[in-house]
């Protein structure tokens, strides 16, 4: 792991600072950054969408966050989806988290494959109108290989419910961002 671990804790926290500003009747949706590849066989190093790391602490691509304060169920309030990982994969591609070692890391007790997440969004789709997408608002920011998996994905959804109301998760997100927690104090002064 290239970052000094942190508790749980602080990730679980700043989920609630998070579900604590979006309104009951929306949810919010985060993906990680693309692996960037440099060649058929290889990858450059991956450095993960800060805000989904924010929120979760979980290193790697093929990650995705949903967030939703005013659902019934608690357990449909935080969902992570993190890529199924095998033997084959460790040994070609490295250590992946399993779902156990995604919920040790992260705090959110509801982690399931990818495979799920269509399935998770139809759900909160036909239940909530408005939804909260996150993207890098900085000046300088731009994806060398075109379009980010949040533009990608920005994309499908409005293709496929373009009556709800998109808003932006960067304002929100920037606030809680710019005020450290104690938590997250010991490996910033690192």
């Amino acid at each position: 792991m290239r970052y000094t671990t942190m508790p749980r804790e602080v990730f679980a926290e700043n989920r609630r600072n998070l579900l604590k500003m979006l309104p009951e009747d929306s949810f919010a949706v985060l993906n990680s950054s693309d692996l960037p590849w440099r060649c058929a066989d290889g990858s450059l190093r991956f450095i993960q969408n800060s805000d989904l790391f924010y929120l979760t602490g979980v290193d790697q691509e093929d990650t995705m966050l949903i967030l939703c304060p005013g659902e019934s169920d608690p357990n449909l309030r935080e969902l992570l989806f993190v890529r199924e990982t095998s033997d084959q994969i460790r040994i070609w591609e490295g250590q992946k988290l399993s779902r156990e070692e995604a919920t040790e890391r992260s705090g959110v007790v509801n982690v399931l494959w990818n495979d799920r997440f269509d399935e998770k969004i139809r759900y909160f789709a036909r239940k909530y109108r408005r939804i909260f997408l996150n993207h890098n608002e900085h000046a300088r920011a731009c994806s060398p290989m075109g379009m980010t998996p949040d533009d990608r994905f920005r994309a499908r959804l409005q293709d496929l419910y373009p009556e709800h109301r998109y808003e932006r998760l960067a304002p929100d997100l920037h606030r809680l961002r710019q005020v450290k927690s104690e938590g997250e104090l010991p490996p910033l002064r690192r």
